[in-house]
């Protein structure tokens, strides 16, 4: 008898990541459910040391530098070698860092070494989604290795997509990927959001999240995205992807 080997998947997907993250293989992965292959190339992040340490909170300089050439234009356009049908860019804060404007541009540069093949960048995956779903005024919740300043300028991000950011803070859970778990996500976010969220971004492709957003919808009556299923969703849209998610949120019930 033969077993599964990861041949037959229905669509395949190109993530760049920073090089010592796992989280957005890891929630991908879960979400793809052996229906979706998963296929990576790492871009050094200068906010991270082997095994994956982080500093308590991330400085913006190599925020920024994640996303300028020449490493991720390689990587991209090594990526786009394989038989993938679109190309995400797992990490959120640059988009936080750089703005729309900057975010877009970045996109275009990538999409030039992509011979033509889709990019897409988190935050607008996540403008899309909340857009289609019909909501206006958001909460943000940023991971908690996201110091104020960076946490204030996603805020403005998406208050510059015309948003309504009713409130937005790093979640007050112990800093590291590796602390954080869905029960006391759950917890702190139930207990934040406030009555007059329309919606939920939790922000941070390498804060663990996918896990808890069924649970949260449910807590919270309203739609919750996060970062790498805001991604996951639009690449699977950009991909014309057959495959649909379940339990991970209404997003995956927007149609055309």
């Amino acid at each position: 008898m033969w077993h599964g080997d990861g041949w037959d998947v229905r669509t395949r997907v190109g993530v760049v990541v920073p090089h010592a993250d796992v989280g957005p293989e890891s929630e991908l992965s879960a979400m793809a459910s052996g229906a979706v292959g998963v296929h990576t190339a790492r871009v050094p992040f200068g906010a991270m040391a082997a095994g994956g340490a982080m500093d308590p909170t991330i400085p913006l300089a190599p925020v920024a530098a994640f996303v300028q050439p020449p490493h991720i234009d390689d990587a991209v356009a090594l990526l786009a070698d394989a038989p993938v049908s679109v190309i995400g860019i797992g990490f959120t804060s640059s988009s936080y860092v750089l703005g729309a404007a900057g975010e877009t541009a970045v996109v275009r540069r990538l999409s030039e070494r992509t011979g033509g093949m889709p990019v897409i960048a988190t935050c607008a995956a996540a403008v899309d989604g909340l857009r289609r779903l019909g909501t206006s005024r958001i909460a943000l919740i940023s991971p908690p290795w996201f110091d104020a300043g960076l946490d204030a300028l996603g805020a403005e991000y998406f208050s510059a997509q015309n948003f309504d950011v009713v409130f937005h803070a790093p979640c007050g859970l112990p800093s590291g990927q590796t602390s954080i778990h869905p029960a006391e996500l759950h917890e702190w976010v139930r207990t934040h959001v406030p009555s007059d969220a329309e919606s939920v971004f939790i922000g941070g492709n390498g804060f663990r999240s996918v896990g808890v957003i069924e649970a949260l919808e449910e807590a919270l009556r309203i739609p919750v995205l996060t970062a790498n299923q805001a991604l996951f969703w639009s690449m699977l849209r950009s991909a014309k992807s057959p495959v649909t998610p379940r339990r991970y949120g209404r997003l995956f019930d927007v149609s055309d």
